[in-house]
């Protein structure tokens, strides 16, 4: 049984056309007309390989996919003691109290862009940062990740959406790849630059939202942006 274009590597896609990373777009067209001629079942080839040969030129088309797989959380930071903080705080900077070994509360100023594993002074302490997920919001690494949910008929077609996030209104333009993946990065929306550590970006996923149905207002929104965008 061949494999679909999402269980193919790109490796693997790339061995099918006889490819390789450094070929150009064009060179893999080319080789897909070549592959899909040979392959093709009067030319005497066989259905599961011809259709092996188009699966492929589907996953070299997106390779993005890969690029976008979530990464794995971040270990929690092992020195004592740490000094745990939420996602908002991370992105924005703020005050946050802390418990010192002496049971005494104290108050620090942190600065926005904090990541796990930075260290900050609070007192004659060294405090070690851990960035608990919360209200749906993970970072990892200079990223935010989330899940929102999304009327099925954009995550059919696509279309620019508002958004409610725990971070406060997005309006996001959703393609049909990026539907279809159920993944969008809304660049520059992640933590920010600090340091050596680049600005980083909000990485939405999308999932169906079980009977929410579209309203006259958003099916003429998307309507409207179809439009505007043809």
């Amino acid at each position: 049984m061949s494999r679909t274009a999402t269980d193919l590597t790109l490796k693997d896609a790339r061995e099918v056309l006889g490819v390789s990373s450094a070929s150009t777009p064009a060179e893999v067209r080319q080789a897909f007309r070549d592959a899909a001629r040979r392959a093709h079942p009067d030319a005497g080839g066989g259905d599961g390989a011809f259709q092996q040969v188009v699966e492929a030129y589907r996953r070299l088309q997106d390779p993005l996919s890969e690029r976008f797989v979530q990464p794995p959380l971040r270990a929690r930071p092992t020195p004592d003691p740490d000094l745990e903080i939420s996602p908002r705080l991370a992105l924005e900077g703020g005050e946050a109290d802390h418990r010192t070994p002496d049971g005494s509360i104290i108050r620090i100023t942190l600065p926005a862009g904090l990541r796990s594993g930075d260290k900050v002074r609070a007192g004659e302490l060294e405090l070690c940062v851990y960035i608990r997920a919360m209200d749906g919001v993970i970072v990892r690494g200079d990223d935010l990740w989330m899940t929102v949910k999304a009327p099925p008929a954009v995550l059919k077609k696509g279309g620019r959406v508002s958004l409610e996030t725990p971070l406060g209104p997005r309006s996001v333009w959703i393609d049909r790849k990026a539907a279809e993946r159920g993944l969008v990065r809304v660049e520059g929306e992640g933590l920010p630059a600090r340091g050596r550590r680049p600005h980083g970006h909000l990485f939405i996923r999308l999932c169906a939202a079980t009977g929410m149905a579209d309203s006259a207002a958003l099916a003429l929104l998307r309507r409207f942006a179809a439009a505007w965008a043809a």
